[in-house]
């Protein structure tokens, strides 16, 4: 059975910083892409980060620089480092297993088939 929990998100101060965990069980991490997404209240689903099944890692263009994805094949985690958080950041984070190894079109929620429950991030002072 495919699973994905997310972890670590909480209120944090602007310029401060987070790490998410995405746990996932059923499957291998080497054998999928995994992507984060995030929604805020009244906004759609937006892609922010995206790991490759080869390790491959993109961002969306707003976040480069402040965003780090990465993975730990023996945990089966990816991870989502977020440094220099600011309000507009705030919404529920989200990890979702891709149908695809790898895709360039990874910000399109229809790519992937599991979901986490998401993690609320509140930057706020």
């Amino acid at each position: 059975q495919v699973q994905l929990v997310e972890s670590g998100g909480g209120l944090v101060q602007p310029g401060g910083s987070l790490r998410l965990s995405c746990a996932a069980s059923g499957f291998t991490l080497d054998a999928y892409a995994i992507g984060w997404f995030r929604q805020a209240p009244g906004k759609e689903r937006e892609g922010v980060s995206y790991i490759s099944s080869n390790g491959n890692t993109y961002y969306a263009d707003s976040l480069k620089g402040r965003f780090t994805i990465s993975r730990d094949n023996a945990k089966n985690t990816v991870y989502l480092q977020m440094n220099s958080l600011k309000p507009e950041d705030t919404a529920v984070y989200y990890c979702a297993r891709s149908r695809y190894r790898s895709s360039r079109l990874w910000t399109l929620t229809g790519q992937y088939n599991y979901w986490g429950q998401g993690t609320q991030v509140t930057v706020s002072s």
